[in-house]
């Protein structure tokens, strides 16, 4: 008996309108969901619709989220023209760095409000700023300067272990990391948690951060989609380190994530609202920023404060529910966002929006983590304070490959001897995070030697990531 299927009829009676939609949601069905039965395709497409701000991160998803987000109305107001010619701005390691992420930066330096730029050396295309963009404006925050993932942001805490601890108890390490972390869209641990942020009086700000509250309780201390993380590996810091630590070898907890659902919700509403304000060409559309003056640009500047506090949040619950699940005590802490935009003086003392789109910020002693892959080592690092790089360093290698184009690179069976070969252990994780799909993370560190100092090292050994 042939498989049933869901049908674009079927889709119109719950109101998925648009024939664009309908069809891009039969076809994901039919590659993702093809031996689901029909009752479940239909509870998955009427959740996508209801709760339309769980999937905005998520890459399967997002699109046919998007068009459930309530639209504004677009005012009658005269298209804001682009500067000729794009100011210069800094570029680290070019090579590295693809032509149309070079474009990107060079659009965004044509905005009449952008002061400052300057491009990281793992830079890469995105939406709006390329990823490891870095936008100095005036007076304007663009909410896809920022990103979708508000506060996305690295967590490590160091424990007075040596390798032996996670080869001795590698076990219960990893049935620790499947119990006390959960990943993916709409993701939640299932256990009550409790965090100061929660409580917070912003969250009565607005309306939509009131409707976002309940949302964020659920997902505490989860983690997202994509090249999201929790692993435990080795550090050794070296030296000298800012964090007074004695030169050796640690065990280290590192965390990546951002603000969860709270945060795509925010960044999506507030990057409509930027764009029924500010009518740009349509190739800058993304680019769209909000009047720091104005009651939205109030509104979105505080929205995204509490997502990118929310997002330390989750960081903290994720480390303090695995350490007490370990009989863990961390001796020292580096965590950092790289999703953000921060208000900061040039050296005339003129106050600038700063964006920095997956960029870590590195002032002068400012400590950060720099990650590789899930094979390949990140850096621990203390900021030099470069002005030319508008104080900041990359966030991480940088993507190579697409994931499409890691998934058709690389085998599950080759991905496994890699990771047998690197003496690490995956939970979970996909081909399209192969390590394949990054840059070399050495020569990344080489092209920014005079951004930041490397004061250590972490060595990934037990890795969870989302089943992509």
């Amino acid at each position: 008996m042939a498989q049933q299927k869901l049908k674009g009829k079927d889709l119109r009676k719950i109101k998925y309108s648009s024939n664009q939609v309908i069809s891009q949601m039969l076809d994901v069905l039919a590659k993702h969901y093809k031996y689901s039965s029909v009752d479940e395709q239909l509870s998955l497409v009427l959740k996508i619709k209801s709760e339309y701000e769980n999937f905005l991160e998520d890459e399967l998803w997002a699109d046919i989220a998007q068009s459930f987000v309530p639209q504004l109305e677009l005012s009658s107001k005269e298209e804001i023209k682009l500067l000729r010619d794009n100011q210069a701005f800094n570029v680290y390691g070019r090579k590295h760095i693809s032509s149309n992420a070079f474009q990107q930066m060079e659009l965004a330096m044509r905005l009449p409000i952008t002061v400052k730029g300057a491009l990281m050396p793992d830079a890469h295309q995105g939406y709006g700023l390329p990823i490891g963009g870095v936008l100095a404006t005036k007076n304007a925050v663009i909410p896809y300067g920022v990103g979708v993932d508000i506060g996305c942001r690295m967590a490590l805490s160091i424990f007075d272990e040596k390798e032996s601890f996670l080869d001795r108890y590698a076990y219960q390490i990893k049935q620790s990391l499947k119990t006390m972390t959960n990943f993916g869209t709409g993701g939640e641990l299932g256990f009550s948690q409790e965090h100061e942020v929660l409580d917070r009086a912003e969250f009565n700000a607005t309306e939509l951060l009131r409707r976002l509250q309940g949302k964020a309780a659920k997902q505490l201390g989860s983690s997202g989609s994509g090249n999201h993380f929790v692993e435990f590996g080795i550090v050794q810091m070296y030296e000298g380190n800012d964090l007074h630590l004695p030169a050796g070898e640690y065990v280290g907890l590192l965390s990546h994530s951002g603000s969860r659902g709270m945060g795509a919700t925010v960044a999506k509403y507030y990057t409509e609202l930027a764009k029924q304000s500010c009518l740009l060409p349509r190739q800058a559309g993304h680019l769209a920023w909000l009047d720091m003056a104005s009651e939205a640009g109030q509104e979105y500047w505080l929205s995204m404060n509490l997502a990118g506090d929310y997002a330390k949040a989750c960081h903290d619950r994720i480390h303090i529910n695995l350490m007490k699940d370990l009989g863990l005590k961390s001796i020292a802490k580096v965590e950092n966002h790289h999703n953000f935009a921060w208000k900061q003086k040039d050296v005339n003392g003129e106050e600038l929006i700063v964006h920095r789109k997956g960029a870590t910020p590195a002032a002068k002693g400012e400590l950060g983590i720099i990650p590789g892959s899930m094979t390949a080592a990140g850096y621990i690092v203390s900021g030099k304070g470069s002005e030319g790089s508008l104080l900041s360093a990359s966030h991480g290698a940088g993507r190579r490959l697409s994931r499409k184009a890691s998934k058709d690179s690389i085998t599950g069976s080759e991905m496994k001897k890699i990771l047998k070969r690197e003496m690490v252990s995956l939970i979970g994780g996909g081909c399209d995070e192969a390590p394949i799909a990054y840059k070399d993370i050495d020569e990344v560190m080489l092209h920014q030697t005079e951004l930041v100092d490397v004061i250590g090292k972490f060595q990934p050994r037990i890795v969870r990531m989302d089943k992509n």
